[in-house]
């Protein structure tokens, strides 16, 4: 039987799967026009708000805060001498700023994950049986509503502010695995890299116009602006989710007969038909623990850069928050770029020059991970060089992008019914970095020198790296046999 050879890496199917049998050659459907790649440009739109959502703080917050108080606290404005920036317009003077320390600034930067790891098990197993549509759209419109409260919650005092992040967070934890979950029923086999990437450069695009129009946002008018203007983004994405987007391609009023075919055949070998959930078999399932290493290793460097950046720009390199916001989205510009080469290179690799899938996705960690490494430690070397100090910043963190076709996907891969699952179980353990990286590094940064920022940088290059070695050791491409045995055993 096919199925008693799944757990076996060397054993992995080499041919496409749309061509295992009689029963799956079904003609390919066009993407152009596709349901299921209008699906992915909904999905980039939604992911691009979040990502705005959970990184305009790191940019407001160089503006919250006071900068005679912040000035007599670290002695100086900056490590190294500030760039000229044209005046500010007198008009934008209005939001209230405040004396939080740097801890205090570790707290509220933080806080987000703390409400984001709550929900991430629980949302793929609601979106699992319920759906994915309406857990992910409430998750993202409980974030709006909370973002829009932001400035209010300021005003009131660093507790509540940090009190509505861990909400935002909370609403926002749901996001990941119901979006694996969704793509679980979409996504054909051959097309997943292509099709989550597309999903997941929305985080990226999100991140390189949050930044810099944050930072014009804060110049122009106030930094409570930023939430109020990302917060209304967020409600027209809601609503178009909620008009537009089905569960699933059975059900789905406008996709053609030829494409729902297409997509339900290709998956129908790898999809349980059961509701019951494997939890032991998932729990002690070992490729799943080292995407868990992978992804916990990658997100410490990411969340350190996507929290801190805006912080390094002003307090070592010295600019202003106008060019701080287009010089910190300058990474994730990258990033998306390389997400976006590494998903078609990776569906290639697979289809047509038959690599196996676990080959594939270890590259891909291995570059998206040991490459950022060496290039985030070399941007701690570069002083006051500002041109070589973004430079390496933007080639580690464009580097990272190649991770997207590696251990991101890899949970469909080896489990496709109980991706949403296994997401939400590896982002739990990967949204610790999020919770302490911040609080480490300004604890490490207090007086803001180059040798404390190298230090953190040290810290988050050798997790990196870390990972890709427990992941290329341990990971796997094929699907579980626990995974699909539902499917032959639990009929009625």
């Amino acid at each position: 039987m096919e199925r008693s050879r799944m757990n076996s890496d060397e054993d992995e199917q080499h041919t496409p799967l749309l061509e295992q049998g009689n029963e799956d050659s079904v003609r390919k459907a066009p993407a152009c026009c596709s349901s299921r790649y209008g699906l992915a440009l909904l999905s980039c739109y939604g992911f691009f708000v979040v990502y705005t959502l959970r990184v305009n703080l790191s940019v407001a917050l160089v503006e919250m805060l006071n900068n005679t108080h912040q000035s007599i606290t670290n002695h100086s404005s900056s490590v190294c001498p500030a760039h000229d920036s044209p005046p500010r317009p007198v008009h934008n003077h209005t939001a209230n700023v405040y004396d939080w320390d740097s801890v205090t600034q570790g707290w509220i930067l933080g806080a987000f994950f703390y409400g984001y790891i709550t929900t991430q098990v629980l949302g793929g197993y609601l979106a699992s049986r319920f759906g994915a549509k309406w857990v992910l759209g409430l998750g993202v419109l409980v974030t709006v509503i909370f973002t829009l409260l932001t400035p209010v919650a300021a005003d009131l005092g660093a507790g509540f502010l940090i009190a509505v992040r861990v909400v935002e967070g909370i609403g926002e934890g749901v996001t990941y695995p119901a979006m694996y979950t969704m793509w679980a029923s979409w996504a054909p086999p051959l097309e997943r890299s292509r099709l989550l990437t597309i999903t997941y450069i929305g985080a990226q695009l999100g991140t390189v116009v949050a930044l810099p129009l944050s930072g014009e946002i804060c110049f122009y008018l106030d930094w409570s602006y930023v939430f109020y203007i990302f917060g209304i983004v967020g409600l027209l994405w809601f609503i178009l989710w909620a008009f537009l987007v089905s569960n699933r391609p059975e059900t789905h009023p406008r996709i053609s007969e030829m494409e729902r075919l297409y997509i339900t055949t290709s998956l129908k070998n790898e999809l349980s038909s059961s509701a019951h959930i494997p939890w032991r078999a998932i729990v002690t399932c070992r490729p799943l623990w080292a995407i868990v290493v992978a992804h916990f290793s990658f997100n410490w460097t990411f969340y350190t850069l996507l929290t801190l950046l805006p912080t390094y720009m002003k307090d070592v390199l010295g600019y202003s928050i106008q060019q701080n916001g287009i010089l910190s989205a300058l990474p994730y510009l990258g990033t998306g770029l390389m997400a976006l080469v590494a998903g078609q290179l990776a569906d290639y690799l697979r289809e047509t020059c038959l690599y196996k899938t676990a080959i594939v996705r270890k590259i891909f960690t291995i570059i998206g991970t040991v490459g950022p490494a060496v290039f985030l430690i070399a941007a701690g070397y570069t002083g006051c060089n500002y041109t070589l100090a973004v430079a390496f910043l933007t080639i580690s963190s464009s580097l990272a992008g190649a991770a997207s076709a590696g251990f991101n996907i890899n949970h469909l891969d080896i489990a496709p019914s109980y991706a949403g699952i296994l997401q939400a179980i590896t982002n739990t353990f990967a949204t610790i970095p999020g919770m302490v990286g911040p609080v480490i590094a300004r604890s490490l940064t207090r007086n803001n020198t180059l040798e404390e920022w190298q230090t953190v940088f040290y810290i988050a290059a050798g997790i990196n790296v870390f990972g890709a070695v427990i992941y290329t050791v341990f990971g796997q491409g094929n699907v579980q046999r626990w995974a699909i045995n539902m499917a032959y055993s639990q009929k009625d």
